[in-house]
């Protein structure tokens, strides 16, 4: 086993977590897991002031030579707050403990990638999360991406409706796109935008296409036959296919524009089919896609965090 250890961040009740883990394993690496479900009620972890004093379960860490991050589980949903009928009662000390919790972890990140060592994802990276912000990089660096409005207000959604055929999503994702609808801009239905904004966006009718990059390089390009707007859970037929130059070369600047090492990102073709980039997952999963489509993500997934420590 190397020095500089290579961890896992994340628990290996997830099955993408796991795969990486096993991964690691077979290629002669011993990976240190840190399962942030765990932590502080079954996990111990001290930080002093130097860069390197990090102790977990009693297992000195130091600086890592390279880290996958899976999550670190920041909503307090994972966290089993629903379980715990005292802690969902009392929401104070709740989300006291859980932001306690939550420092610590990302402190712990931040530590080891000034540290030199390599994240898969840095904390710093564009996240999912921030899908607005997201948009913003891409477009400025000059790379495709669809017409799109957050907002809350009602006259500006009319307004971007009346230029775009378009579509509708949450902001930070959790549920299906839908077609906006005549009905959808009626002052009842937008009223409903009193109680969070929505992202609107121009209706691309073109493939969807799925591209892993992983350390400024394309590790495939899968396309996937759908019925819905929205392929998530309505997957037909997904294979590779070989992406323009141009393309593979957008994929890579998107990817470098972020600050990703590691993504799973989402284009899709416009009416004359041309690709736009819709977004870019920080924590993509990839085993289904591997399964279905014949590839393997796992494999230079593992061969990556190895070559850090291998250096």
């Amino acid at each position: 086993m190397p020095d500089r250890p290579l961890v896992i961040v994340g628990t290996l009740a997830d099955p993408h977590a796991k795969a990486i883990y096993d991964g690691l394993r077979e290629r002669g690496a011993d990976p240190v897991v840190l399962d942030g479900q765990r932590f502080p009620e079954d996990m111990t972890l001290s930080m002093g002031e130097a860069s390197d004093a990090m102790v977990l379960d009693g297992r000195p860490l130091g600086r890592p030579a390279a880290a996958y991050v899976r999550s670190l589980y920041q909503s307090p949903a994972s966290f089993g707050v629903d379980a715990d009928e005292a802690m969902k009662e009392d929401w104070r000390r709740t989300m006291a403990a859980f932001r306690e919790r939550t420092t610590v972890l990302a402190a712990l990140l931040l530590r080891w990638e000034e540290g030199g060592a390599a994240v898969y994802n840095p904390t710093g990276a564009a996240n999912n999360i921030t899908k607005p912000y997201q948009i913003s990089l891409l477009h400025a660096a000059g790379l495709p991406v669809p017409a799109t409005l957050w907002s809350n207000d009602p006259e500006a959604v009319r307004r971007f409706c009346a230029e775009h055929e378009a579509i509708y999503k949450p902001v930070a994702g959790g549920a299906s796109t839908r077609r906006v609808r005549p009905e959808d801009l009626g002052d009842e239905r937008l009223s409903r935008l009193r109680a969070a904004p929505v992202c609107f966006q121009e209706l691309l009718p073109g493939d969807d296409v799925r591209v892993y990059v992983i350390d400024d390089e394309v590790i495939c390009a899968l396309r996937i036959e759908t019925d819905s707007i929205d392929f998530r859970g309505s997957e037909g037929r997904i294979e590779p296919i070989e992406l323009p130059p141009e393309v593979r070369e957008q994929c890579r600047r998107a990817t470098a524009t972020l600050g990703l090492r590691f993504t799973g990102m989402d284009i899709k073709g416009d009416r004359e089919g041309r690709y736009r980039i819709l977004e870019l997952n920080p924590s993509p999963m990839f085993l289904g896609f591997e399964s279905r489509a014949g590839v393997d993500i796992k494999g230079p997934l593992c061969d990556a965090l190895l070559s850090h420590a291998a250096e």
